[in-house]
């Protein structure tokens, strides 16, 4: 009489389980499409959004936060925008300050989540394949060193290595301190650039937009080289 129950209680799981996968992904879509899409688009007028920001007062700045947190959660939404226009909107420190904020809510919300539902729930936004070239970070001993290097390199797919996390044994104080730190040097160059925009200096923010876009490169170069590498090793 208990095998059955037993069998019906992790039918029963795994039917919930599904189901909130199910809603999820459904949700992300409507999100990324109703919500996301229409924020980038707002934060890509940067006059209009620093006068919203403005009309705004202090809830401004909590709404910017949310949106932050949003755009990480649902990784369909890009954050470069987002962080440009809060150099703008906000100023560079200020801005570099809101994105962290709402970068640290919603990387401990995607780590919850992934913890609660597991690889599923990482196959809502990337393929087996993407999820697979990250193989590298599996190494206990090597985990939070390499976690906190590519998290610091600018053009590593920061929004994977976020939800892949969560698949890890690290640990979430350890977690929250890497994507809080390790993720500056990309943030800054954004509101920096973004600052320059609002104050015209023009200049300056492309030399910073051309800086960063080839930092992005070399990143994203030496990002391959690292999963190459790993994939290599094992193959022997």
């Amino acid at each position: 009489m208990t095998r059955p129950r037993r069998t019906l209680t992790e039918r029963g799981k795994k039917i919930a389980g599904i189901a909130a996968i199910g809603i999820f992904i459904l949700f992300s879509g409507l999100v990324a499409w109703f919500i996301g899409k229409p924020m980038v688009q707002f934060v890509s007028e940067p006059d209009r959004f620093r006068a919203w920001v403005e009309s705004k007062g202090a809830l401004g700045q909590i709404l910017f936060v949310g949106m932050m947190a949003l755009q990480i959660l649902v990784a369909l939404i890009p954050g470069e925008p987002l962080e440009i226009g809060a150099g703008y909107a906000f100023g560079a420190v200020e801005g570099t300050i809101l994105c962290v904020l709402g970068i640290l809510i919603g990387s401990a919300l995607v780590f919850g989540l992934v913890r609660k539902f597991g690889v599923r729930l990482v196959e809502v936004f990337f393929s087996k394949e993407k999820i697979q070239s990250l193989r590298f970070l599996q190494n206990p001993k090597k985990l939070n060193f390499l976690a906190f290097v590519v998290f610091f390199i600018p053009g590593t797919p920061k929004d994977l290595l976020s939800y892949f996390v969560g698949l890890t044994p690290m640990k979430f104080s350890t977690w929250i301190l890497i994507t809080g730190i390790a993720r500056l040097p990309s943030v800054i160059t954004s509101t920096v650039a973004g600052d320059a925009l609002g104050l015209k200096n023009y200049q300056f923010a492309l030399i910073v937009f051309g800086a960063t876009l080839a930092v992005s490169g070399l990143g994203l170069w030496i990002y391959r080289r690292i999963s190459r590498a790993h994939e290599q090793r094992r193959a022997r």
